[in-house]
């Protein structure tokens, strides 16, 4: 994406009319408390992929085929242990299974903070 697409207009911080700096709104820590669901709106229709994952396994395509209902797989993590959540194939947080009404959830435990590249 060039520097001329999207050109969004910017005001003119340098004209006779502009507020001093002083009176600039700057999003502070206490700002951000006050934030309601409805401030992000926009993204609410965004689609992401939400993927848990309980653990992995290694095997031959021979032991893949050979797998049916009712099998069981060991998996390289035990009982207990936190469980990936990667959104858009990006890790994102940890956490564990639970169960609400009969169903598996996910809780979110930690938040990974990832640096950006």
């Amino acid at each position: 994406m060039s520097d001329t697409d999207n050109n969004v207009p910017l005001p003119d911080l340098n004209a006779a009319n502009s507020p001093p700096l002083d009176d600039i709104g700057y999003a502070n820590e206490e700002d951000q408390g006050s934030k309601t669901a409805a401030d992000l709106e926009a993204v609410f229709d965004v689609p992401v992929q939400v993927s848990a994952v309980l653990g992995r396994s290694r095997m031959d395509v021979g032991q893949l085929l050979k797998l049916g209902p009712g099998s069981v797989l060991e998996l390289d993590r035990k009982v207990g242990e936190s469980i990936d959540i990667y959104v858009n194939d990006r890790l994102v947080a940890r956490g564990e299974v639970v169960l609400v009404e009969d169903k598996l959830g996910v809780t979110m435990t930690e938040i990974i903070k990832a640096e950006r590249s």
